[in-house]
């Protein structure tokens, strides 16, 4: 069998090296992460917009803030290169792997963030790139490095982590409100028992790196368990504001009811037993109730 001429099979070999280098990028930005991002920021805009969302405006909202979310994970991978290598889990990320440079992902991430900051100032407005840059400014610089220091970091990481949805209703409405504030309240509570799930799965390779979890001092899981169905249950009337402000009907009220005890059923199931298969029940029960209650606020806003 003849084989194939050298061109074709150098061009293979590149487009093969492409897809790789493509793949590695995507993994090092968490691309995945970045739709979570975009769903938030788009309900957020929806809201702050009334429904009526303008084309232009809904564009660059949604590029700049995943350009500033990927800039976010990029940096933030940068930054944590060493350790992430000390951790089974992450030791094949691009970065400790040596698949990326760490020259290559600090230019990149710094790109990112610079295209992604001037696309929501000059495409939207001085306020959502200030909320898109404070965002960026919690992350890499306050939660980041207080991984390390106390395990109050998962409390701090939560508020960047709750801003998206501001963003977005702050480019809708020019500025923000009470329904602002609830989509942020929300989120941020719904984030604790969703990462506490993880840390709890992963505490040994948090321990390993040196990262200082809650689940890394809590052998019992107990306290772990209680602070993630603490949060569930505050939740749960939290989830209801957008009823309290008119914003939303109660098909909306009664679904996130539904959601929230299933969440905390989830939770208080972790507390009771902290077992793998609990952690990872809670953690896809939070997988399920986001985006749910999400499409359920749209489908049921005033």
């Amino acid at each position: 069998m003849n084989s194939l001429p050298p061109s074709i099979t150098t061009g293979r070999e590149s487009l093969r090296g492409f897809r790789a280098w493509l793949q590695d990028w995507s993994e090092l930005a968490k691309a995945r992460l970045s739709l979570l991002v975009l769903l938030t920021t788009l309900v957020g805009l929806y809201c702050g917009a009334a429904g009526h969302l303008e084309p232009w405006r809904t564009f660059f909202t949604l590029l700049g803030t995943s350009l500033v979310a990927a800039a976010a994970a990029t940096l933030n991978e940068w930054l944590e290169r060493d350790l992430d290598a000390k951790m089974p889990r992450t030791a094949d990320r691009p970065l400790p792997a040596g698949r990326i440079s760490p020259d290559e992902a600090l230019l990149g991430g710094a790109g990112m963030a610079g295209l992604g900051l001037g696309t929501l100032y000059f495409g939207v407005h001085a306020p959502a790139a200030f909320l898109a840059a404070a965002t960026l400014a919690l992350y890499l610089f306050v939660y980041t490095p207080m991984k390390r220091w106390t395990s109050f970091n998962t409390f701090v990481g939560a508020i960047p982590g709750a801003i998206p949805p501001l963003i977005g209703f702050s480019a809708g409405r020019g500025r923000i409100e009470f329904e602002g504030w609830a989509l942020f309240s929300i989120l941020f509570l719904w984030q604790i028992p969703h990462f506490m799930a993880i840390a709890w799965r992963y505490r040994e390779d948090y321990r390993k790196a040196g990262f200082r979890m809650l689940p890394c001092f809590d052998e019992s899981g107990k306290i772990t368990g209680l602070v993630s169905v603490l949060y569930c249950i505050v939740l749960l009337p939290v989830s209801l504001a957008p009823v309290y402000f008119e914003a939303a009907g109660w098909l909306y009220g009664a679904g996130a009811i539904l959601l929230g005890f299933g969440y905390t059923f989830f939770a208080a199931l972790f507390a009771y037993a902290p077992t793998m298969p609990s952690a990872r029940n809670l953690f896809l029960s939070s997988i399920l109730y986001l985006p749910f209650l999400l499409i359920l606020l749209v489908s049921d806003y005033r």
